[in-house]
């Protein structure tokens, strides 16, 4: 892929290559000395959604870094990193993608949230890991399995991905992730989600659609954790609803719910956004 066009679809600066072959791609605020000159000392790693990449987080990104650290991967098959030929790209395997970003960063304290897929993942990684966390997060995400429906239609995306590819797949998709008002009100923004979309792999779309379908419920990981766990969810969410964001809670779960947001929030309610992952982050210091 041509470096002007991963710059369309991702704002990672930087690539690693990990022990498991994977060229990891991502966004580093503070590249050089960890933020230690601005006094910064937490660490936020963002994990986007399905046909995403870290662009997604690029409309609150400034904001938060002048106070952590930001950490924005692209998932493998997503943006800029490289896919792999995995028939499935399970959870697990993302969250060992994370835990290897995470040792060549020497980073060994994070603030992990992750978008929809992205939590998926989070929770994952908290399962196998929760000592290099200082707490975690999910974003229009749930602790959920699949619903026999859900899984189902996991199975047509891929039978879609492989008739058809990325571009007309995306298409569809896209629309569906924004509050019903907001498809029409933020254009720019939904066709803005669309490219980054066109970025991703054919086959990280279709092994990743496969590994959602077969995660596990992982509703247990929260309620049994220590860490405080911020839940975000939007009041218009088609594809994740406030309930299933919500399904399980710890004695340190912090809940918000954003106004007028579908599933991306980031986008469509950033600076609500950016101040609940902020309270988030300060709350537990």
């Amino acid at each position: 892929m041509k470096e002007e066009n991963v710059e369309k679809i991702s704002i990672a600066q930087r690539k690693l290559f990990l022990n498991n072959g994977l060229e990891l791609a991502y966004y580093d605020s503070h590249p050089d000395d960890g933020g230690a000159a601005d006094g910064i000392t937490e660490v936020v790693v963002l994990l986007h959604g399905y046909c995403g990449s870290s662009a997604y987080w690029e409309p609150i990104v400034e904001e938060l870094e002048q106070h952590v650290r930001i950490i924005a991967p692209d998932a493998r098959g997503h943006g800029g990193s490289s896919a792999t030929s995995d028939d499935i790209y399970t959870m697990e395997m993302y969250a060992e993608d994370i835990a290897q970003m995470l040792i060549s960063l020497q980073i060994h304290n994070a603030v992990l949230l992750g978008h929809s897929l992205g939590g998926y993942v989070t929770l994952a990684f908290a399962e196998k890991y929760a000592k290099k966390l200082s707490g975690f997060g999910l974003i229009h995400s749930t602790a959920l399995e699949d619903s026999e429906a859900a899984k189902g239609n996991r199975d047509k995306a891929v039978a879609a991905l492989e008739q058809s590819g990325v571009q007309p797949f995306v298409d569809g998709l896209i629309p569906k992730l924004f509050a019903p008002a907001n498809v029409e009100a933020l254009t720019d923004e939904v066709e803005r989600g669309k490219q980054i979309g066109y970025g991703t792999a054919l086959q990280g779309a279709i092994g990743t659609a496969r590994g959602m379908k077969i995660r596990a419920n992982r509703t247990h990981i929260i309620e049994q954790s220590q860490l405080p766990v911020l839940l975000v969810s939007g009041a218009n969410d088609k594809v994740i609803p406030t309930e299933s964001t919500f399904a399980a809670v710890n004695g340190s779960t912090v809940k918000v719910v954003l106004d007028g947001a579908g599933h991306m929030g980031m986008v469509e309610q950033p600076k609500e956004l950016i101040a609940a992952i902020l309270s988030f982050v300060k709350s537990k210091q």
